[in-house]
């Protein structure tokens, strides 16, 4: 959307111009009229009357024609002022206007707390903002492509130009204050620059990065990487899958986890579940009874997962449990238990 003061501006430039057209036009008749000049004469006239060159008439004039001359002059002396003016304004208010609107952007991403910083606006880049954005989860994309910056920068997408390699850029982003970091950059060397870097700054952030060689998986996670995601190897994978389990893929692809309007899955913290003061089973939970969905997934405090855990299962402090459901039911349950 464009910025009203620009708008503003731009108006008066179309308004300007207008006036200097106007101008000519009045000025070319005038002396196509009055001086009886040729066509040619009259807009070489009206050229350098208006530009105040000093160049002499084609040919002297009457008294007639020296008031039109005069005329003309001092209006288009006003005409062309006003028109500089307002140019060389735009000129300037364009600047200050990105300038304040990179200093609100700044603003803003300062006010973040344990939010996520993307690296890279590429394919995976925009995936990971589209996921994100879809759960209102708080996020910065850093992007060395100022063009690109400027092309999908808006309220609810942060941007900040800059390479993520360096420190400044990192820390402008909020590294210090961020929850997790997803390296999305294209180049293997960049991404593990850059998980040294954010480690080095933030010991304890959650680092997710992208890597395209498998010689590159073992140095990101020694780097300090706690993912490393290979979308090739996925992509192959996946499709190798659709051959041998056609009907299973087919089903996992249907359960939607795109955004809270229309998940199949949920994975939620026992603590907003109930008070972990007296531990529960997943059978005193009756989370079937309650909102239709069924737990599928049980993660202990450890990390350890346990897939179709038993009902008997104890639900400690700090576990997590993953729960299947069509939309309407994971919305019920998000409703009953202010899930958000």
């Amino acid at each position: 959307m464009t910025n009203p003061i620009i708008k503003l501006f731009r108006s008066k430039i179309y308004t300007a111009l207008s006036m200097l057209l106007l101008v000519l036009l009045i000025g070319v008749l005038g002396f196509r009229i009055m001086s009886g000049y040729s066509w040619l004469d009259a807009i070489y006239m009206t050229v350098i009357t208006i530009t105040t060159v000093g160049f002499g008439e084609v040919k002297p004039l009457d008294p007639q024609s020296k008031i039109f001359t005069v005329f003309l002059i001092l209006t288009s002396v006003i005409i062309l002022g006003y028109a500089i003016t307002v140019i060389t304004e735009y000129i300037l208010s364009k600047n200050d206007v990105e300038e304040l609107k990179q200093k609100k952007m700044q603003k803003k991403i300062d006010a973040f707390k344990n939010h996520i910083i993307i690296c890279g606006y590429g394919r995976n880049g925009k995936q990971a903002v589209t996921k994100l954005a879809a759960y209102k989860k708080s996020f910065v994309v850093i992007e060395k492509d100022k063009e690109i910056a400027d092309l999908y920068q808006s309220d609810e997408i942060p941007f900040i130009v800059g390479n993520a390699n360096e420190d400044e850029v990192l820390i402008k982003a909020g590294i210090e204050r961020a929850a997790t970091l997803i390296c999305a950059l294209p180049n293997d060397a960049d991404n593990l620059f850059v998980v040294l870097s954010a480690r080095q700054i933030n010991q304890s952030i959650g680092i997710i990065s992208r890597a395209s060689q498998e010689t590159s998986y073992n140095k990101l996670k020694l780097a300090g990487a706690n993912n490393v995601i290979m979308p090739d190897k996925i992509g192959g994978d996946h499709m190798a899958s659709l051959v041998v389990v056609p009907d299973l893929i087919e089903f996992i692809d249907n359960l939607s986890i795109v955004g809270r309007s229309n998940t199949n899955i949920e994975e939620i913290n026992v603590e907003k579940l109930y008070d972990v003061n007296t531990t529960q089973t997943i059978r005193d939970l009756d989370l079937r009874r309650k909102t239709g969905c069924t737990v599928i997934g049980f993660k202990d405090p450890s990390g350890e997962y346990i897939v179709n855990p038993e009902a008997e299962q104890l639900l400690m402090p700090n576990s997590k449990v993953i729960v299947l459901g069509r939309p309407e039911q994971i919305q019920k349950l998000n409703a009953l238990y202010k899930i958000t």
